[in-house]
């Protein structure tokens, strides 16, 4: 099974996978939930094993990216603004993953500034 599908996206609970699985499966792809079950019985280590992971058959790859990212919850300010990208102005903004190259930051995560992700152009800002 995992030669012939893909992770898609990675939840922190199975109820977000399962509402995104849904939705991808009205519009006839081809899923199916890893580690969910797991969760479901302890959902403290859901970041040990890295969350439930939705997978998508290869063939429906493209479909699903698509759908996915029309469907899916970008960042906004603290005023509920959209946040626009500098290079291309997309509001699909994500937070960026923690890149802690520091040991300082490796020792105190928590005074790393927060930074974003362009879902289109992979513009990574502040």
């Amino acid at each position: 099974m995992q030669d012939s599908h893909t992770i898609l996206a990675t939840f922190e609970y199975s109820t977000e996978a399962q509402v995104v699985k849904a939705k991808l499966e009205s519009e006839d792809i081809r899923t199916v939930l890893m580690d969910e079950k797991t969760i479901d019985s302890d959902p403290l280590i859901s970041q040990a094993i890295g969350g439930v992971k939705l997978l998508v058959h290869n063939n429906d790859l493209e479909k699903a990216v698509t759908i996915y990212n029309e469907i899916r919850n970008y960042t906004k300010d603290e005023n509920g603004n959209n946040i626009h990208c500098p290079t291309c102005n997309s509001t699909k903004i994500l937070v960026a993953d923690i890149q802690r190259k520091n040991i300082f930051f490796m020792l105190f995560p928590f005074f790393e500034s927060r930074k974003f992700i362009c879902n289109d152009c992979k513009t990574i800002f502040k």
